[in-house]
């Protein structure tokens, strides 16, 4: 038995109650979440990728790097924002080149904020754990025929 086959249960206690619908392919809800995640973090990516450029006081004064600076992270942080736009667009557009774009720039932001942790950690984290979302859904839910 295939997962796009309807389900048929064996007996009347493993129907599940009226009023209950459930779907035997989550994938699309996953591709709209990673979507719309994706759209989001470049929204915000963009917005700390400005500030991070002009200096703003919102991140931890006095930050030391591993690897350059503030300016060079922002700079960063802009450019894969813009990548994220477009991945999101194709994403909605349910383009299968998309979805793979899509894993390696959830992959690329997950680095990013990894090294931007000393300028503002609590947030890095957060995007962090939304990109590994984002990775997974795209991985695991992506491929399927709707």
């Amino acid at each position: 038995m295939s997962m796009v086959e309807p389900t048929r249960y064996r007996t009347e206690q493993d129907r599940p109650p009226d009023g209950v619908f459930l779907s035997a392919d989550m994938g699309a809800s996953w591709l709209v979440f990673a979507g719309t995640m994706i759209g989001l973090l470049s929204v915000m990516n963009f917005i700390y990728g400005i500030a991070a450029v002009g200096d703003s006081k919102i991140f931890v004064a006095n930050t030391e790097f591993v690897y350059s600076g503030l300016h060079t992270w922002g700079w960063f942080l802009i450019v894969v924002s813009v990548i994220q736009v477009v991945t999101a667009v194709g994403l909605f557009a349910q383009n299968q080149i998309a979805r793979w774009a899509g894993v390696g720039i959830a992959f690329i932001n997950a680095i990013v904020q990894t090294l931007m942790i000393p300028a503002f950690p609590w947030w890095s984290l957060f995007v962090f754990a939304l990109d590994m979302l984002v990775i997974y859904g795209l991985i695991v839910h992506g491929g399927k025929d709707e």
